[in-house]
């Protein structure tokens, strides 16, 4: 046999590409607090709105109140006025 009938096979390596994806998955903790800080700020703005709608009621029903009491004084003094009219007519 000579050296010719001999075939060397080469192999040659190819480098292999992996890739490898990492996906982060949090806990859902950011997601839980940003929801109770917008639930802290609606009830907030609830109660304040609130106590500002219930402040303008309380103030027109004392604006009112005053309104009658001030009538009720120009009756009384209406008729205070009446009757010291009819007592100085009654005099002469």
């Amino acid at each position: 046999m000579s050296d010719d009938d001999r075939s060397e096979a080469t192999r040659v390596e190819t480098p292999t590409h992996t890739t490898t994806i990492i996906e982060r998955r949090g806990g859902g903790g950011g997601l839980i607090l940003g929801l109770i800080a917008l639930v802290v700020v609606v009830v907030g703005a609830f109660f304040f709105l609130g106590e500002k709608s219930s402040q303008t009621n309380k103030d027109a029903t004392i604006t009112e109140a005053a309104k009658k009491v001030g009538e009720g004084a120009d009756k009384v003094g209406d008729a205070a006025e009446k009757a010291g009219q009819r007592i100085e007519n009654s005099v002469q």
